[in-house]
């Protein structure tokens, strides 16, 4: 994508998308369209202290890197997190259907990632299975895929909980959509440093 200036005005020339990325954005927004119209929304916002997880980051992360061969993040920490959680809350590892909801006994964590061809929602199947090295690898794998533009609609459907991290582009507070059939979506945004 290209921008050329005009009279004090950014004129973005956008080059065209290929027909089957055309209908999957075209599916995401309908369903998120829908989801906004259908669901009863409800955000909350909480404070968490981060310390122990960014210390253990500190303590750990050139360890991590020689011995794992991928960077410790943040995002398997919120994943290992909100997977305890979901175990003790199993409604809300849930997913809907029709009337009913159905209780699933395996977490298929959602998480959205931005890439160079728009946000994409990526699945870590069977997550709940998965330690901090085994999530930061297939992180890594499934973002490559979606920024080489080889994930599979399969790779990117069935989650059963999502994660969005809002603070890579600076937000402190946002209000996402939920990802039907999905009953709940977690978000964090900026971390900021108290004394």
């Amino acid at each position: 994508m290209g921008s050329k200036r005009c009279r004090g005005l950014e004129l973005h020339v956008q080059g065209v998308m290929p027909p089957e990325q055309r209908r999957l954005r075209k599916r995401v927004a309908t369903r998120l369209k829908d989801a906004q119209n259908t669901f009863a929304l409800l955000t909350t916002f909480n404070e968490v202290d981060m310390t122990n997880l960014m210390k253990l980051r500190a303590d750990y992360k050139d360890v991590f890197v020689d011995e794992h061969g991928v960077k410790l993040g943040l995002m398997s920490g919120f994943i290992k997190a909100a997977m305890s959680a979901l175990q003790h809350q199993p409604i809300v590892n849930g997913v809907i259907d029709g009337d009913d909801i159905i209780y699933r006994h395996y977490i298929d964590i959602s998480i959205a990632v931005g890439t160079s061809k728009g946000l994409v929602v990526l699945v870590l199947r069977n997550a709940n299975g998965m330690n901090f090295a085994e999530i930061e690898k297939e992180i890594n794998n499934l973002a490559k895929k979606a920024n080489d533009g080889t994930m599979s609609i399969d790779e990117m459907d069935g989650g059963t909980f999502t994660i969005s991290n809002g603070g890579v582009y600076g937000s402190l507070l946002s209000t996402p959509i939920i990802n039907p059939p999905q009953v709940c979506v977690l978000i964090h945004s900026t971390l900021s440093f108290k004394s």
